[in-house]
């Protein structure tokens, strides 16, 4: 089991992506667009730099639903490899079948 602090951290980090997606999105359309003049890109660079660190989608570290481990992570099912492992013996993922012989 993660520390609970860690778990907690990415929590915060999904919640402040989602709260500036939309301001971020537009922020980098006009960074990106080369048809725009120079100062007008450098100030939206500038308004993207003053938004907080954590609003970027690539701070979210992929965690496990259950465990929270954030290594051997599968996207399917938000689930570690351990977690999967575990629930597919038992049989409470559908269409998962753990092979044994």
């Amino acid at each position: 089991m993660a520390k609970t602090s860690s778990i907690e951290k990415n929590k915060r980090r999904r919640r402040l992506v989602k709260k500036y997606a939309s301001r971020r999105a537009r922020l980098k359309a006009i960074v990106h667009d080369k048809k725009l003049p120079m100062e007008e890109r450098f100030a939206a660079t500038l308004k993207l730099a003053e938004l907080p660190r954590n609003s970027s989608a690539t701070r979210v570290r992929n965690r496990c639903e259950l465990t929270g481990r954030p290594r051997g992570y599968y996207r399917k099912h938000r689930l570690s490899r351990i977690a999967l492992r575990e629930l597919g013996s038992k049989g409470l993922i559908p269409g998962l079948i753990k092979s044994s012989w």
